[in-house]
Formats: C-alpha cells, structure tokens, sequence
C-alpha cells in the first residue's frame, strides 16, 4: 500500500474529524464526485477556448458554473467584496510567467510568523487560483498539514490573504510568485517535510511556441523531486489532455524516485492509460467544476517519491 496524505483529508459531507496523524496510508477508498450535465454547447477545450452560442444559452452557462463553485465551498462562508481598493476582481486568464518582472525569484517568508507549528508537514499548490481549494483543506486539518499557495497573479493572492485572515486560519498562506522560478528557494528553507506538491489545470498555452511557458518544466520537476519527502506526493491534473501528457511525460522521467502510484497501490481506480479516475482530494477545483460542467474530462496522475 501506498504513503499518502489523502486519506488525513476528511472528505465532503463530513463537517468535522479528529486526525491524530498525517502520516495515513492510501487505502482503496476515494471520494468520486460524478460530473454534472455538461452544457450544451461543449468546446474542444472547454472554458479554455472561445465558444458560440446564443445569447441567452451563454448567460445562462455563466451563470450556472459560477453557482456551482460558490455551492461547492458555501461552508467557507466567504465574501465577494473585501477591500474598497481591489473589491470584485477582474483577473486575465493568461499570464506569460516568462516577462522579466516575473523571472525574480521571490523571497521566502519567515516560517514561524506565516504559520502557528512551521514543522507541520507542506502541501504546496502551484497556481493556487482564488485560494479556496487550499483554504477548504486547511479549514480541516487545521492542526496536521500546513498549506502554501503559489499564485502568479497578485490581486488573487491579496484577496486569498484576505480571506484567511478573516477565517482565522493560522495553516495556510499564499505568497504571489512566478512558482518556476521560486520554489527551489522557499521550499527549501520551510522547516517542516515537504508531503505534497499539485499542479492542478494549469494555463495550457496551446500554441507550439509558447509550450516553454507552461508551468511543468524539467527545472521545476527536479527541484520537486529533490525537495519532496520520502513517501511525499505529486497531484496533477488537467483538462486538456496535450496538457497532461506533457505534465506526465515530464515526471515519469525520473522512475528512480518517482513512481505512479498505481504501482505500489493497485487498488487506486485508474482507466487503462493510467489516468486516475476519481479526485482524491474530497474537494474539486474550481476550474474542475467550470471544466466538468462542459462535459470535460479531468486527467489526473498521483506520484510517490520512493527514494531519497
């Protein structure tokens, strides 16, 4: 059986769980969370890419996958307008994490101020978004998992510091960086072990010649790698099938110390390409809400670090 920190993360309806450990082994049960009807008028890349319809199928598209997201985290509780210099955002979709003003590392934070126990075993989100996929764990493993957001848009990671803040969460922080750049440098200088690191529907940057700004790049899978600890894990997922290849392809170069971790747990449902078939993580992203609510499939890869 495999290590996993899954398992520490109580999943949806349950209200509240007294986890004594992080360190639970995966077992064969994982939360599946069915798609809803797609809409009727599916894209080959989902909300990636530009779709026609009528006017009145449209704003009822966009309507109704906003409702889902704010459905899915209702237990959160969390407002819409937070400060009057940011209040509702207006955020753009793709970002080039390449710019130069993106390419200076950011600097890590003092541990024991950011978080109340800095020894707590990580999780790291790579593109953290809004935040509230981190916050929704951290509200439930408050005392067992730290959880650090890398997010390269700003205005999201104020507003998702905001949020933490008036949630009173002393185990999660976001700190606003280009992640292909910054993470070697703030993972390692976090006290505690590194158990999970995912990548989650990142920017797909279809075209051929703007594949090198893609997030997962054989700098940031070696700094992963080395950072992660024994029995640690790597989550993730796409969308977009070129996507998630790309993103497979890239840590399935290193099976000396990574491994799929259907290997070392054949009970993990996977279809027969090796994609995990269920979200093991008792909460869906947002983008995987808007993406399944078009009919979309969801690719996802889980790894475990078997050796130093």
């Amino acid at each position: 059986m495999a290590y996993s920190l899954y398992c520490s993360i109580p999943k949806k309806p349950i209200s509240s769980i007294v986890i004594s450990s992080p360190h639970i082994m995966f077992n064969s049960v994982h939360k599946f969370v069915p798609p809803v009807t797609p809409s009727l008028f599916p894209s080959r890349y989902c909300t990636w890419s530009s779709v026609s319809s009528s006017v009145a199928e449209t704003d009822e598209h966009y309507r109704q996958s906003p409702r889902l997201v704010a459905k899915e985290y209702a237990d959160l509780n969390l407002a819409d307008k937070f400060t009057e210099d940011v209040g509702n955002l207006r955020i753009r979709q793709h970002v080039n994490p390449l710019r130069r003003a993106l390419m200076i590392p950011a600097e890590a934070p003092n541990w024991m101020e950011v978080f109340g126990d800095a020894t707590l075993p990580l999780m790291v989100d790579i593109g953290s978004g809004s935040g509230r996929f981190l916050m929704w764990l951290a509200k439930r493993n408050s005392s067992s998992m730290n959880y650090l957001g890398l997010e390269i848009r700003p205005k999201l990671v104020t507003r998702a510091e905001y949020w933490v803040n008036e949630l009173g969460l002393k185990n999660v922080h976001f700190i606003s960086t280009n992640a292909m750049v910054s993470f070697q440098r703030l993972v390692s200088t976090y006290p505690g072990p590194l158990m999970l690191v995912s990548i989650l529907c990142p920017d797909p940057h279809f075209k051929k010649k703007h594949h090198k700004r893609r997030v997962v790049q054989k700098p940031l899978v070696d700094s992963i790698v080395n950072n992660l600890a024994h029995g640690g894990q790597v989550f993730i997922q796409s969308d977009v099938l070129d996507v998630a290849l790309d993103m497979r392809d890239y840590f399935d170069t290193v099976p000396d110390k990574l491994v799929h971790v259907d290997s070392v747990d054949p009970s993990l449902p996977c279809d027969g390409d090796g994609w995990v078939l269920n979200n093991p993580m008792g909460i869906r992203t947002e983008r995987e809400i808007h993406a399944e609510f078009e009919g979309c499939k969801i690719y996802r890869r889980v790894y475990k670090k078997v050796q130093h």
